[in-house]
């Protein structure tokens, strides 16, 4: 009787909480009327069986580690899922961090009309952007090399210029002279251009991987077109943004970035600080070296007519490469939620 009357109860689901975790999953279900059904904690070998039992409800799941995995095996069951940014579904807790207080208020906020969702990303996009991130710790990791290399031949008097150029000359210099440094020494910094060059050739078969991936996916290619994007840009936006239609406008995408001033208004005063760094840091990294580049082409031209140039003859150029960026963004979205190519304009850039 009383399993009759539970799986009764279960039948009534409309809307789950399920808060996230290694081990121990927390649930918090609520029917038609907002009443509490179920509130139990599972264990991860438990999440499936449990809400294959279940009619086909909503699921909010804060976007986190994982989430996207059991988003794509949630809707595999015929369950709608919802992610949701984690600083959005804070303001929902009532009192207290516990996991039963952060599955209901991932119920509560899955609900709400005016939340803002992530799309949940394929196997596919994850992939392209393990392969982002791999690469992004590999380039961190040949700085730390180069730079500790930097520092250790200057303890000999070996003085390496800026850029790859001067890496490469300092480690020539070694070369002709390590006859004459101490033994360890040598064999320390010998590691160092041995483990400096396993990352490099690493991150030169990373950005292969992507490349041909970039070549076979047509809103990459079209993103290429922007100016200030390259391969390994147009890449990590298409990866990221699974719908650009999720974003109402260019702006709220370049919002999304944090590329847009923040607001600190009060009193009817209205007050524009500096841009809001929220959001992909990776992404509005990858933008702003673009806008760069841009603009120092834009600087060797002098008879450039273009937005940038002209922003520069009365702003700084940092300023201007991330109103650039801030632009290239938008544009990047118009072609994404659009459909479209790129068709260049004078003066666009």
């Amino acid at each position: 009787m009383r399993n009759r009357e539970r799986s009764h109860s279960l039948n009534q689901i409309v809307t789950i909480g399920l808060d996230l975790a290694k081990n121990i999953f927390q649930v918090h279900g609520i029917d038609a009327c907002g009443k509490v059904v179920v509130r139990k904690p599972l264990r991860r070998g438990e999440v499936m069986k449990f809400f294959a039992s279940l009619p086909p409800c909503l699921i909010g799941i804060e976007a986190c580690a994982t989430a996207h995995h059991w988003g794509r095996e949630l809707g595999k069951l015929g369950h709608t899922v919802r992610l949701m940014p984690p600083a959005y579904v804070k303001a929902y807790v009532k009192r207290g961090k516990t996991d039963a207080a952060d599955a209901e208020a991932i119920c509560e906020a899955v609900t709400r009309p005016t939340m803002r969702f992530v799309a949940v990303k394929s196997m596919e996009q994850q992939g392209v952007l393990m392969l982002h991130k791999t690469r992004d710790l590999l380039v961190r990791q040949r700085t730390m090399l180069i730079n500790a290399l930097r520092g250790h031949l200057a303890e000999f008097g070996i003085i390496a210029a800026q850029g790859t150029a001067g890496v490469k000359a300092a480690i020539e210099a070694f070369h002709a002279m390590q006859d004459s440094l101490p033994t360890l020494a040598g064999k320390a910094l010998h590691g160092l251009i041995k483990q400096m060059r396993v990352v490099a050739s690493e991150i030169d078969t990373i950005e292969e991987q992507i490349l041909a991936w970039h070549r076979n996916n047509a809103a990459s290619r079209r993103l290429a077109g922007i100016p200030g994007i390259g391969p390994i840009t147009a890449s990590a936006i298409v990866a990221t943004v699974s719908d650009a239609t999720l974003f109402s406008s260019g702006r709220s995408f370049a919002a999304w970035l944090g590329l847009t001033p923040r607001a600190h208004s009060s009193g009817g005063k209205e007050k524009l600080v500096g841009i809001s760094k929220q959001g992909d840091s990776y992404i509005r990294r990858l933008l702003v070296i673009g806008a760069t580049a841009v603009i120092r082409r834009a600087r060797q031209d002098n008879a450039s007519k273009s937005w940038a140039a002209k922003l520069l003859t009365r702003k700084p150029a940092r300023l201007v490469s991330v109103a650039l960026a801030n632009k290239t963004a938008r544009v990047a979205w118009a072609l994404l939620a659009r459909n479209q190519a790129y068709i260049a304009h004078v003066g666009a850039a």
